[in-house]
């Protein structure tokens, strides 16, 4: 079956069925359900691999911690990028080696990083003294990096400020994890989320690799290279394939670094995204007045049950009907809670079928990341975005 796909600016294009979407079609939901397809993800992880060749993929848990998920990267031979004590669970209960985690996440429970040293996790992040302390009291010995803040993101939406530290402390930090017993091998950073050409990276590459050399030349043995995240999904705006993605940023890396003994990658989102696909069904359709030019769309999932990323509409999602058939008009499109914030569309207003009506099945592409993991447990009384996986 084929399926007319409409984007937010009116285009439409021909795309055949995914194993997704004809699951889908064959099932009767009575909830929100995030269908995953793990065929999809040991594909992606497989063409990103080609594309990143030495490089350590740790895929980025937090974005969708689905434990078939978790076993089908194992078995590919992926590494893993921890937030948290659960998440390291997680990983250790499905079988990776602890030596395959890093916990990544620069904030961190005292009481957390013992459990991950004592677990046999030797690779931590930090971007502050007081990080560093906790991590040599905790973790004695332990490998740490740095993470930077980087400020010439082109991403949609890029990541800085929160995580990170300036150039002006990357040495000194560096300094203090030597005299506090640990052992500094090198910086990371992150290009920021859906950067969707690999030349996007340029910038960024260049801050960092003027910090690298500033290390170098202090005397500090840098080792490891850990670029982070960035790599796109396709959410109606071209992404170049993964894996000619992924090998052109390890060219600038090459071109800027030369031969790092380790580079590490966290791709989340460019592993998971687009092996995803959500059911929801059209709540209501309305207009605020006789002359609104604008119709609204209530749909049975909102920001607080999986669609937190329409923040901002820093990603647009792309949805499919079983109206493709129709005409298209602008909607303004919500999710079902009674909170004023619950809008997910509105200053770019999406282009759906002018004969959608409530009951109407809407599949919602490219949600296999940062939807079941940004979950509420359940605002409102909605009960969480179930997960299927096929």
């Amino acid at each position: 079956m084929n399926a007319t796909i409409t984007d937010f600016v009116g285009r439409a294009a021909i795309a055949p069925a995914s194993r997704i979407e004809t699951f889908i079609r064959s099932t009767v939901f009575d909830r929100p359900t995030l269908v995953l397809d793990r065929e999809a993800v040991a594909g992606q992880y497989r063409a990103l691999k080609a594309g990143l060749g030495r490089a350590a993929i740790h895929y980025a848990v937090k974005a969708n911690p689905a434990r078939e998920i978790i076993e089908t990267l194992i078995a590919e031979g992926a590494h893993f990028d921890a937030a948290s004590r659960g998440e390291i669970e997680l990983c250790l209960g499905l079988g990776a080696a602890p030596e395959h985690i890093s916990f990544g996440n620069t904030v961190k429970r005292a009481s957390d990083i013992a459990f991950a040293h004592h677990a046999g996790i030797t690779l931590f992040a930090a971007d502050a003294e007081e990080e560093l302390e906790k991590i040599a009291e905790h973790a004695p010995g332990a490998e740490v990096y740095i993470r930077l803040i980087v400020e010439a993101s082109q991403a949609d939406w890029p990541l800085t400020r929160k995580f990170g530290c300036a150039r002006d402390k990357a040495l000194s930090l560096l300094a203090l994890a030597r005299e506090l017993g640990l052992r500094p091998v090198g910086f990371s950073f992150h290009v920021g989320s859906q950067t969707r050409r690999a030349e996007m990276w340029t910038a960024t590459l260049d801050q960092v690799a003027a910090i690298w050399r500033a290390a170098q030349e202090a005397g500090f043995g840098l080792t490891l290279l850990n670029i982070g995240g960035g790599f796109p999904a396709f959410y109606g705006e071209a992404v170049d394939h993964p894996t000619s993605y992924a090998a052109r940023v390890m060219e600038l890396v090459a071109e800027r670094f030369g031969d790092v003994a380790r580079v590490m990658a966290e791709p989340g989102r460019g592993l998971v995204a687009e092996a995803g696909m959500i059911a929801a069904e059209v709540l209501l359709v309305s207009k605020k007045s006789e002359d609104d030019t604008h119709r609204w769309v209530y749909l049975d999932i909102g920001k607080f049950s999986g669609l937190a990323e329409t923040m901002d509409e820093a990603i647009r999602y792309q949805f499919v009907t079983d109206r493709g058939h129709e005409p298209t008009g602008a909607c303004i499109l919500a999710g079902p809670s009674c909170d004023s914030a619950d809008v997910l569309y509105e200053k770019r207003p999406v282009q759906l079928p002018v004969g959608l009506r409530a009951g109407d099945r809407v599949i919602i592409r490219a949600c296999g990341a940062y939807t079941s993991s940004y979950s509420s447990v359940g605002f409102n009384g909605f009960p969480p975005l179930d997960v299927v996986v096929i």
